[in-house]
């Protein structure tokens, strides 16, 4: 492909001729129809139906009948101006016992898309492995068979026979990682096993089926054929802020051992024909190697045109000595795992499209031979649906950011062939169920209405241009909108705060602003008004990786931006931090405070206090200076789960309890305390730091201490993980001899082994809370402290 990619006069980035525009779905995430036309039941079926395990109960039953729907579909990808579809084959609509007898009707589905995306002008790329094993292969044995290997390589040839003659482009597996270590090893994807073990076997068997799947299709007469791997750049926390930043020895091994875990197991096999020494011997001593057949890497080492990324993030690790191994990636001990610094999606993952750029990189140095593709590459943000139309700004600007990192990746010598974006639709999105939109159109899961978003608009305009303007867009003018709706600045600003003017000016104004894609700045939001239109938001300097921190500060800003504030970020874990932040509210720079309070020691309050700025606290400092606060209820929280531990028999608790310098921290431990007394038995207490390593060291001393003990209350999550590792060390069943709760219900507290029953802190709406309680005081109303419940969720571990 040729790489000239600047157009005349230097005002565009252009990508190479033929570079191949498109958006992605997935059978089961879109489908429907789920017993329709003969389709078998698949494990994300059986999955679906366990208690407890998806979001709101949802299924894909339904989805967003693409099945009867596709013609529409694709007349929407048509007008959008994509020029490829990339969508999978439902293993169990084709052969709905995974092997033997073909579903006509289920091929027959697929021979319509077919054609109807080559008479739109749109190249079908087709996936046959989006984890939707067929039940009856799963009752078999599931991945860790190597039967079912053999049975997708049958199942390929198959497919291929009926479309071969019009898909030119074919991928064999998607995601082979999260299919073995999120399904087989934590449990929390179908078919909801959790066994390190298995999950080693499934991967090796995944690839397996991959090269037979391969070597079918080429046979067969494939013209192209790919595999799609989600590949995760492995940064330290350094070298996110710094690219060329030199780890230290010790994060640098950190590092390579969760690349090797995460990228190598699947790419060395596929691409060079041979396993990473370091990933063998974590295999060995973990599920054997006797799934490991010879020849095997001959059969996955099949050559291939194509290899398909899916990015959305890094992975960011350090070392850390005594950190127990991360559930997702055994072998991982010793290395401790953050969240990078910055904005996040709805999926709380960090957007960081520079990681891409140096994926691309790496993977066009390591691997020059075959061609990439960006299979997957999108966000999940809260999409509103307001006068027929979804502003999702958010989005554009996460795909414009990553298709920028792209280009730079193409500049730099990586053969990228295509993008494909991320969700065609809103989808089934796992077991997040219906709460997370991916989509560029949005889907109204109860009507099944489809609306392009702003993103669908953006993106055509990308595809016609093959490329981006190489600066980013200007946005227009308060006085452009004024002057396109012939009224003066102050009426168009008035329409923007929600005061009165007249029905017809309103009209005209927001349809310029609706026409010119104007969005209100400051200077609009603060010009009939006495106000800044800024709300502070203190924060002190937290852990990094905190997920209360991040997700309570991600809704606080939301909340105050949807009611047109601008919320200026402020940094007050320093003496001189605290007193810029009393400066700017005493001067009246900004309109009101809102202080993340962590320590009791914190001064801020009660200097705010003697202000005269609206201040709401985020959380409850000892002596609050009479500063109105929204906090969790942490003692009732703590409180229900030792009656719970109490209400199954167990007897002998113990507690981890956090620091208790902070209210928080105390309220767990005298939640704890009160339970343990109601109940007559007495407390036994250890302290932890809220870190997995020091979880694991309490409750080695409490198991030494205490070795009669049935059950343990974690004050945080973090060291409930840590606590469950050591068991693991001591040879204690979870929960058979030892139940163990946390508290929090972080996103890990899903994936451990077995999964944490914790109590949930409902964090977002902590932070919209606190945000809406001071709106309400910024126009005038009375306000009070509100204490907000938390919730048992209840999962294997008690």
């Amino acid at each position: 492909m040729a790489t000239t990619t600047i157009s005349a006069g230097e005002r565009s980035l252009i990508f190479p001729d033929g570079f191949v525009w498109g958006a992605a779905t997935a059978a089961y995430q879109v489908e429907g129809a789920a017993r329709q036309d003969g389709r078998g039941p698949s494990i994300w079926d059986t999955f679906c139906r366990r208690p407890g395990k998806v979001t709101g109960g949802h299924t894909g039953d339904v989805a967003c009948d693409h099945y009867n729907r596709y013609a529409d579909d694709v007349r929407l990808m048509q007008e959008i101006g994509l020029r490829a579809y990339r969508f999978s084959v439902a293993w169990p609509r084709v052969l709905p016992g995974g092997f033997g007898e073909v579903n006509p009707a289920g091929l027959d589905f697929y021979d319509r898309l077919v054609d109807k995306l080559l008479a739109a002008g749109i190249a079908p790329y087709a996936t046959l492995y989006h984890w939707d094993l067929p039940q009856a292969l799963e009752d078999a044995g599931g991945w860790t068979a190597r039967d079912t290997a053999h049975r997708f390589a049958e199942y390929a040839g198959i497919v291929y026979d009926r479309l071969g003659d019009r898909v030119d482009t074919w991928i064999t597996v998607n995601e082979p990682w999260v299919a073995a270590f999120l399904g087989y090893g934590m449990g929390v994807h179908a078919p909801g096993r959790t066994s390190p073990a298995d999950a080693f076997r499934a991967a090796h068997h995944l690839l397996l089926a991959h090269g037979l799947g391969a070597r079918a299709l080429r046979e067969a007469g494939a013209e192209r054929i790919a595999l799609t791997l989600n590949l995760v750049p492995v940064l330290t926390p350094a070298q996110l802020d710094d690219p060329d930043a030199t780890p230290s020895r010790h994060d640098a091994e950190a590092v390579d051992l969760i690349d090797c875990l995460a990228n190598r197991q699947f790419l060395d096999p596929a691409l060079r024909g041979r396993h990473p020494e370091r990933l063998l011997r974590i295999v060995e001593r973990t599920a054997g190697l006797d799934h490991i057949h010879d020849g095997d890497l001959a059969l996955i080492n099949q050559p291939i045109d194509l290899l398909g990324i899916n990015y959305y993030s890094p992975t960011v690790v350090s070392a850390r000595p005594g950190e127990p191994a991360n559930p997702a990636y055994p072998g991982s001990e010793g290395v401790a795992f953050s969240g990078a610094r910055g904005p996040t999606t709805a999926m709380g993952w960090p957007i960081v499209p520079s990681a891409l750029t140096r994926l691309l990189l790496r993977l066009a140095a390591d691997y020059p031979d075959v061609g990439l593709l960006v299979t997957e590459n999108g966000a999940a943000f809260d999409d509103v649906v307001a006068g027929g139309r979804v502003a999702d700004a958010d989005r554009v600007a996460f795909i414009e950011g990553h298709l920028r990192a792209a280009h730079a990746a193409i500049e730099g010598g990586a053969d990228l062939r295509g993008y494909l974006v991320w969700s065609f639709l809103d989808n089934f999105e796992w077991v997040e169920g219906y709460t997370k939109r991916f989509g560029i159109v949005h889907v109204d899961f109860d009507t099944l209405r489809r609306l392009p978003k702003d993103s669908a608009a953006w993106y055509r305009e990308v595809i016609a241009r093959n490329g981006l303007y190489r600066e980013r867009a200007r946005r227009p003018t308060l006085e452009e909108v004024a002057a396109r709706a012939g009224v003066s600045r102050s009426t168009v600003s008035r329409v923007i705060n929600g005061e009165h003017v007249s029905a017809e000016s309103r009209q005209v104004v927001m349809h310029a602003v609706r026409e010119l894609g104007y969005v209100p700045n400051l200077a609009a939001r603060s010009l009939v008004t006495r106000r800044t239109g800024t709300i502070a938001l203190a924060v002190p300097d937290a852990p990094g990786g905190d997920p209360w921190f991040s997700t309570v500060i991600r809704s606080a800003v939301r909340e105050l931006e949807e009611a047109g504030k601008q919320v200026a970020l402020m940094l007050a874990g320093s003496s001189a931090g605290r007193r810029r932040v009393e400066q700017v509210a005493a001067a009246g720079h900004v309109d009101g405070v809102l202080l993340v309070c962590v320590a009791d020691a914190d001064p801020l309050p009660a200097a705010l206090a003697r202000t005269a700025a609206p201040v709401v606290l985020l959380g409850k400092p000892a002596g609050a200076a009479g500063l109105p606060y929204v906090e969790i209820d942490n003692l009732g929280g703590a409180a229900a789960a030792v009656r719970h531990l109490l209400e199954r028999g167990r007897r002998r608790i113990a507690t981890i309890g956090g620091p208790t310098d902070t209210a928080a921290g105390r309220e767990r431990l005298a939640g704890y305390r009160e339970a343990m007394r109601e109940a007559g038995s007495p407390a036994t207490v250890a302290l932890g730091d809220l870190t997995p390593a020091s979880g694991a060291e309490a409750m080695r001393r409490l198991l030494a201490e205490h070795p009669g003990l049935d059950a343990v209350f974690a004050a945080g999550d973090s060291m409930a993980i840590g606590a469950l590792a050591a068991l693991r060390e001591a040879g204690r069943r979870v929960p058979d001899d030892v139940a163990v709760v946390g508290f929090d219900d972080v996103d890990a507290a899903a994936y451990t082994v077995p999964p944490l029953t914790t109590v949930h802190v409902p964090a977002a709406e902590q932070g919209a809370a606190a945000a809406r309680l001071l709106l309400d005081r910024l126009g005038g109303a009375r306000i009070d402290p509100r204490l907000l419940p938390a919730r048992l969720i209840v999962r294997a571990s008690a």
